[in-house]
C-alpha cells in the first residue's frame, strides 16, 4: 500500500457485489488491498438494519444496568465452557488484566464432556448462561449470531474471490457445527490504578471478527508503521478484522493484525459487541489455493502463541490464558499438562 492513511481504516461496501460486474470488480480490488495490507476495514452495505443494531445495543445496556447480584449469578466461574459474565479485571490479555466486564455467548448446545482420547477442546461446547430478569436477551443474542454469521459468510466468499481463491473452499469447516462467539462488552472508564488497558494488544484466532461499537472510541489498530492508531467510529459500519486462521490459510498473505482498546477517560463508559466467525472446533484449516501464494511471506512466528492445525486447540489455548479463574476451577489438569 502506497501512502497509507491512518485517519481511518479502508471502507468496504459489501452491497457493491450486487451492482454489476464493474462495481463488484472494484469491491474485490479494495477488499484485496484492505485484507492484504491492513487486515482491518470498516464494512458498510452489509444489510443489517439500524433498528436491529439499536435493539441489540438497548438490550445490552439493559443487561449492564441489572443489579450486580443478577449479573454475578451468571459468573463464568460456574461454566466449564467459559460462558457467562466476567467481572471487571478478571480477564487477562498478555498476562495483564483487562478493565472491562462482559457476557460471553456462543451457539446454544448441550454440555459436552470430552471422553477418553477425545480432544479437550470439546469442553468449549455447552450451554450459555442467561439472566432470568432479562428474558429478551437470549432471543436478541442468538438472533444476532445468526444474522452476523450470514454477513460473515458472504464477506468471506467475496474475500476469497477477491484474491483469486475458490470462494467456497472453507464452506465445509462451518455448517451447523460452526463455533461462533459473541461478546457483550462494557468498558467502565479508567481503572483506579491509572492503567489504561481496556483490552491488551492481541490478534483474534478465528476467521473474521465483526465489531459493532458505539461512538465513544478507544479501539486502536497496529498499522504499517508499527504504531497503534485510533479507529474513529463510523456510523452504521462494522469494524472487521481478519483472524489468525486466515493468516495461516494464506501463509501470511492475508494479515491478522494486532489491536487493543484504550480505556475511555474518567467514568465514561464504552460499549461494544464483537462477533467472532469461527469454524467447527475439530476443523483443520487446509492451505488456500490462490494465485498469490508464491508471494506469501509466511505466518508470524511467535513462540508465545503457537498455532495448531485444529481450530479447537487454538481457542482452548486462548480461553485458558484469558480466564485463569475458570481454568483453575474446571481445567486444572489442562493447566498442569501445558
Amino acid at each position: 500500500m502506497t501512502n497509507p492513511s491512518y485517519d481511518q481504516l479502508p471502507i468496504i461496501d459489501l452491497a457493491a457485489a450486487d451492482r454489476g460486474p464493474q462495481a463488484r470488480a472494484l469491491l474485490h480490488a479494495q477488499l484485496h488491498s484492505a485484507a492484504h495490507d491492513v487486515g482491518f476495514f470498516q464494512l458498510v452495505g452489509h444489510g443489517v438494519p439500524q433498528a436491529e443494531k439499536d435493539a441489540l445495543i438497548g438490550t445490552m445496556h439493559a443487561f449492564f444496568a441489572l443489579p450486580e447480584a443478577d449479573r454475578l449469578a451468571l459468573d463464568n466461574i460456574h461454566s466449564p465452557h467459559f460462558r457467562g459474565y466476567t467481572r471487571t479485571g478478571d480477564e487477562r490479555t498478555g498476562g495483564a488484566r483487562d478493565w472491562r466486564d462482559q457476557l460471553d455467548i456462543g451457539a446454544e448446545r448441550a454440555a459436552r464432556t470430552p471422553g477418553p482420547g477425545e480432544p479437550p477442546y470439546w469442553w468449549l461446547e455447552g450451554p450459555n448462561q442467561w439472566p432470568a430478569a432479562l428474558p429478551g436477551l437470549r432471543t436478541a443474542a442468538l438472533t444476532w449470531i445468526d444474522r452476523l454469521s450470514g454477513v460473515a459468510q458472504r464477506l468471506l466468499h467475496e474475500l476469497l474471490t477477491a484474491i483469486g481463491a475458490p470462494p467456497d473452499f472453507y464452506a465445509p469447516v462451518f455448517g451447523d457445527r460452526a463455533h461462533p462467539h459473541l461478546k457483550l462488552v462494557r468498558y467502565p472508564g479508567s481503572a483506579d490504578d491509572g492503567a489504561d488497558q481496556g483490552v491488551g494488544a492481541h490478534k483474534d484466532y478465528g476467521f473474521l471478527t465483526l465489531l459493532l461499537q458505539d461512538q465513544v472510541g478507544g479501539l486502536q489498530v497496529q498499522r504499517e508503521d508499527g504504531l497503534f492508531h485510533d479507529v474513529p467510529p463510523l456510523e452504521g459500519a462494522f469494524v472487521v478484522n481478519l483472524g489468525e486462521l486466515l493468516e495461516v490459510a494464506t501463509n501470511g498473505y492475508l494479515l491478522a493484525t494486532n489491536h487493543r482498546v484504550v480505556s475511555p477517560p474518567g467514568a465514561t463508559e464504552r460499549f461494544s459487541v464483537p462477533f467472532f466467525y469461527n469454524p467447527r472446533l475439530d476443523a483443520r484449516v487446509e492451505p488456500l489455493p490462490f494465485p498469490h501464494a508464491a508471494t506469501a511471506p509466511g505466518i508470524t512466528d511467535d513462540p508465545a502463541n503457537p498455532l495448531f492445525a485444529e481450530y479447537g486447540f487454538n481457542e482452548l489455548k486462548g480461553k485458558l490464558r484469558a480466564h485463569p479463574l475458570v481454568a483453575e476451577r474446571h481445567h486444572a489438569q489442562l493447566l498442569a499438562a501445558a
